[in-house]
Formats: structure tokens, C-alpha cells, sequence
């Protein structure tokens, strides 16, 4: 037997992420910040297990194809690539345009590019980096962001060169490296760098010992793509107020 059915409303436009297979963080992120009602899609790009400048730019290869899992009936208020040290390595530009071969949406971001925009609405064009991996993966991340008038004269790193354990840096050293590098030079702001290091929860301890902006990855990304649909987000530290 066959029955008819009455269809639900639009439920308007989406978010869209691709998300690192190896990453543990990033989409539970992105739950917390974003209100229940928003619709988030998300997609896997394959990723190394090592974190090298050689697996960075492998994902350009596979962007396309992750970005074309995303559901094709959506429409998508935004799209997001979930790799900080990955944009850098690639290109802002060429990742969207990788995303948009096989997805449309008007806005594709990325942390890096979410990044710059963050440092723009807050005025800071000094930061104190701390990263989780080994110095030369973050080269090209403190050149891009140099590229673009950000400073980075404090660098800090966990030299970290396994995905799966980056999850696993506890809050404690997080806060106590991010505190230590505040205080060897005057900087704008920290930005903790990975969105699989697992970051939300310390941004406000560390703005309240340290008086300065705290940005990470994760919460530039769900900002940036938050305001691109006109969604109103729980983005916590300074950067939530603007």
C-alpha cells in the first residue's frame, strides 16, 4: 500500500564540516557553540596519523571529494575545513576552491582564515602561539599569518608529531604553557593553535589570569561561520562579545 505525505518546512540554511578522520574535538566543539536548532552536517577527510608538512598538503587531493559527501539537498550558510596547520600548508584560497568543485555555499572558511578575521575585529596584530606540534609544521602558520600583518613573536609547542595524542594534552598543561608564554613578551593575544586539541573549556581561565584575548581554532571557526549565517553562537572569551 502505498500513502501520500505532507512535507516539513525548509529547514533553512546549514553548516557544513569537514572535519580531520584522526580529529576527536572539532565536531563536539561545534555542538557546544552553535544553538540545538542549527543544522550541522559534517564530513571526514582522510588524514595522517603523523602530522607532517607531507600529510598537510595531502589532504588538498582529497577536499573535493569529502566536500562532496556533504548532503546535496542542504544549503549550506557555510562550509568549514577543519585544519588549522592544513590551511596553512594549502592556501585559504585553494581550499575553497576545492570545496566549492563539489559543494556550494557562499561562505567556505577555514581556522586560519577565521583566525585573521578574528585578530582583525579585535585589533591584534601580535599573538603568542602555542601549538601542539614540532616547530616546523607551525612555520608555515606563523608565515601566513606574518603574510597578513600578524605577528607572532612568542611561539610555544607541546613537539608533538602523533594526531592521537594531541587529543589527550590535559587542560593543566594547556593553561600553564599558555600562561608561561603571556608573560615573556607583550602580545594582543594568545591563539591556541589545532582544532583537535581540546581548548573551549580553558579560553576564559586563561583570559581571566592573563587579561588579553584567548583565541583556539575551534572557537574562530564556529565564530566565523556562526556570524556568516546570522547565527547567534555561545563563543566564549572576548572574542563572544563582538
Amino acid at each position: 500500500m502505498s500513502y501520500g505525505y505532507t512535507s516539513v518546512p525548509d529547514l533553512g540554511d546549514a553548516l557544513g564540516m569537514i572535519v580531520l578522520q584522526a580529529d576527536e574535538t572539532l565536531e563536539g566543539d561545534m555542538r557546544a557553540v552553535l544553538p540545538m536548532d542549527v543544522a550541522l552536517y559534517v564530513s571526514r577527510i582522510q588524514s595522517g596519523d603523523k602530522v607532517t608538512t607531507d600529510t598537510l598538503a595531502e589532504m588538498e587531493k582529497h577536499l573535493a571529494t569529502s566536500a562532496g559527501l556533504l548532503p546535496k539537498a542542504a544549503r549550506f550558510a557555510s562550509i568549514g575545513y577543519g585544519c588549522t596547520s592544513g590551511a596553512a600548508e594549502i592556501g585559504s584560497d585553494r581550499v575553497a576552491d576545492c570545496v566549492r568543485q563539489t559543494a556550494s555555499s557562499p561562505h567556505v572558511t577555514n581556522p586560519l582564515a577565521a583566525l585573521v578575521k578574528a585578530c582583525g575585529a579585535l585589533g591584534a596584530t601580535r599573538l603568542a602561539l602555542l601549538s601542539p606540534y614540532v616547530a616546523n609544521v607551525s612555520a608555515k602558520l606563523r608565515t601566513a599569518l606574518d603574510d597578513v600583518g600578524i605577528a607572532t613573536p612568542v611561539f610555544g609547542s607541546f613537539d608533538e608529531a602523533e594526531e592521537a595524542k594531541v587529543v589527550r594534552i590535559d587542560a593543566r598543561s594547556i593553561i600553564g604553557a599558555a600562561l608561561d608564554l603571556a608573560r615573556q613578551e607583550k602580545v594582543d593575544a594568545l591563539f591556541l593553535s589545532c582544532t583537535n586539541m581540546r581548548t573551549l573549556n580553558v579560553i576564559d581561565k586563561i583570559e581571566a589570569a592573563t587579561g588579553i584575548p584567548c583565541l583556539s581554532s575551534n572557537q574562530v571557526l564556529g565564530w566565523d561561520m556562526a556570524r556568516a549565517a546570522g547565527i547567534t553562537a555561545n563563543v566564549p572569551g572576548r572574542l563572544g562579545t563582538i
